[in-house]
């Protein structure tokens, strides 16, 4: 078990340190569009949709890295008060009846959306937008089954803590 854990761990700090960088690329992008729209009084429908399929990138492809780090957002106000193992089965129930059966709803219902987009090409419908949109529709399943590995990695780490076992060492 705790070898599944490790594997999924590593790929999903892998794919998120690597899409982190967007954030950089991104602020470059905003950076050089405000500068465009406000010093020029020009703007680019390409360049607005970039940040958009950039932003989209990091917070789908970012999601199962930042649930691995245990960033993500949760109201706190009876979970900060939880022993390890009273935490450990919020994250468990948490995970089998929302997060795991969400992520596979939307990665089934997601995959023909994406791949009609693909057999039709679909780009922009804006005059000057980008091409192949399918490309940034097929960070949804993609992110979301990153996700979904990680849903079932933190429900793992959970059995082991409420078993008394050690997960931290994973």
């Amino acid at each position: 078990m705790k070898e599944l854990i490790r594997l999924i761990d590593t790929l999903n700090d892998r794919v998120g340190k690597t899409v982190s960088w967007l954030t950089t690329i991104l602020v470059w992008v905003i950076c050089f569009d405000v500068l465009l729209r406000y010093l020029f009084n020009v703007s680019f429908a390409g360049l607005f949709e970039m940040e958009w399929h950039i932003f989209s990138l990091i917070f789908l492809l970012g999601a199962a890295y930042t649930l691995k780090d245990d960033k993500h957002v949760r109201v706190d106000v009876f979970y900060s008060r939880f022993s390890e193992k009273g935490k450990a089965w919020v994250n468990l129930i948490g995970s089998l009846i929302f997060l795991i059966p969400f992520c596979i709803v939307v990665i089934s219902s997601s995959i023909p959306f994406v791949w009609n987009s693909f057999t039709i090409m679909e780009g922009s419908p804006d005059p000057g937008g980008l091409p192949f949109r399918f490309i940034v529709k097929s960070a949804i399943p993609i992110g979301f089954s990153l996700l979904l590995l990680q849903a079932i990695a933190f429900s793992l780490k959970s059995i082991l803590t409420i078993q008394g076992k050690d997960a931290t060492d994973v």
